[in-house]
């Protein structure tokens, strides 16, 4: 009988924070791992994650390789030359980048390349109009739901745990600020992410995503569209080009989750976000945010119930 169930989830855009990759380099081949992507990416990963300081990093042409690059350094840091056993597998918005390498579905060069792509499109298509995104915390679903809708924002993000992200012009986010209908908090995100805002960058990584032949999971890997597991990688890149602009629904992740019996999570660097989520959505999951070296311990304990099983 099978008792306990992990996750590996990778975090979204907003999780970074200056100097969050510092104490990760003293790992043997992690300076080079992410040097070679820098290579890849066009930017200096190894400066970003360690002298860059918040506006930088906040940039979504650098945010989103960085990211990546970083957890999927602190995935190959954990696994420390093992194969990944089978747990399950997701990633929030960009994370789904992380994600998919992980799972297998694109090799991690190929996800480097690809989010570069996507990070410098969606950068471009938020530079036509000032935009942004505000999490709204608690309050009543339907009733927040009204008010974005209201003020003609798109719920971007439905996160689960009371959290839904609004997203759109910076008046439209002022004047929901002005009446909120819960604990409102802009984020460091420089558009309206998961808009009809983003429909250039759709139609340009539609084009790059064009050029790679994925690979099917090898794992179990949910989407961010529905909280589907997804049994192809054709299919899943499709689902990575078109949530560019489509809502990412994390409730139904967790939903997900749930119903597959998780019990434990791992959130790749830089943890936090999500494993805050799943501790208020998923009473009594194990979870562990990768945030510093010290944490892998932890996270290879839960790694190893897994695979004892």
């Amino acid at each position: 009988m099978v008792d306990f169930v992990l996750v590996i989830v990778a975090p979204g855009q907003g999780a970074q924070s200056p100097g969050f990759l510092s104490s990760w380099l003293e790992i043997p081949g992690l300076r080079d791992r992410l040097a070679a992507w820098s290579e890849i990416a066009g930017l200096d990963l190894i400066s970003y994650g360690t002298t860059a300081d918040a506006d930088e990093i906040r940039d979504t042409a650098i945010a989103q390789p960085l990211l990546v690059a970083a957890g999927l350094a602190a995935a190959e840091a954990l696994l420390d030359g093992s194969p990944l056993p089978p747990v399950v597998v997701a990633g929030h918005s960009v994370g789904e980048f992380t994600a998919a390498a992980l799972a297998g579905v694109l090799t991690p060069e190929q996800a480097i390349a690809l989010v570069r792509e996507r990070g410098r499109a969606m950068a471009k298509a938020a530079s036509v109009t000032e935009t942004g995104m505000t999490a709204l915390l608690g309050g009543d679903e339907q009733e927040v739901l009204a008010a974005i809708e209201r003020h003609g924002l798109t719920p971007a993000n439905i996160n689960g745990a009371g959290q839904i992200v609004a997203a759109g012009t910076l008046e439209q986010l002022a004047a929901l600020a002005a009446d909120p209908p819960a604990r409102a908090r802009p984020l460091s995100v420089a558009g309206a992410f998961h808009t009809h805002h983003m429909a250039p960058a759709v139609e340009h990584l539609r084009a790059e995503a064009a050029a790679i032949t994925p690979a099917d999971p090898r794992v179990t890997l949910l989407s961010n569209a529905d909280g589907a597991a997804v049994a192809t990688g054709a299919d899943f890149v499709a689902r990575l080009v078109d949530q560019v602009g489509r809502p990412v629904r994390w409730d139904r992740c967790m939903a997900t989750m749930e119903g597959l019996g998780v019990t434990g999570m791992i959130e790749l660097l830089p943890g936090g976000t999500l494993t805050g989520l799943a501790k208020r959505a998923l009473r009594g999951i194990a979870t562990v945010p990768l945030k510093t070296p010290d944490d892998l311990a932890a996270a290879r304990a839960l790694i190893s119930k897994e695979t004892a099983q």
